[in-house]
């Protein structure tokens, strides 16, 4: 089995970074580098979950505050608007009370 090292299709940087250069659909030169290519993406999808997890966990107190704040707004609301469900509640009780 070939190393990704000593492959064509690999490139270390300066850094010791690699990049690979292969693709599994047209030059891949032996089938254990499909199961190393699943790897490296299945690496990257893990490293970019744990990014978007990194999000939200900042995320999640301005988004605790908004929803309270929205709350609050909608009981303010909902208790100025009942100045008018009052009324014609007690309106209600009178005639029903007329029809006793």
């Amino acid at each position: 089995m070939i190393q990704c090292k000593d492959c064509e299709f690999c490139e270390i940087g300066p850094d010791g970074r690699r990049s690979f250069k292969c693709d599994p659909f047209l030059n891949i030169k032996e089938p254990e580098c499909i199961a190393k290519w699943q790897l490296i993406r299945l690496d990257m999808l893990v490293a970019s979950y744990q990014g978007m997890m990194k999000w939200y966990g900042k995320l999640a107190p301005l988004q605790d505050k908004i929803i309270r704040y929205m709350q609050r707004e909608i009981n303010e609301l909902d208790e100025t608007e009942n100045w008018k469900l009052d009324v014609d509640e007690d309106d209600e009780d009178e005639e029903e009370e007329t029809f006793s």
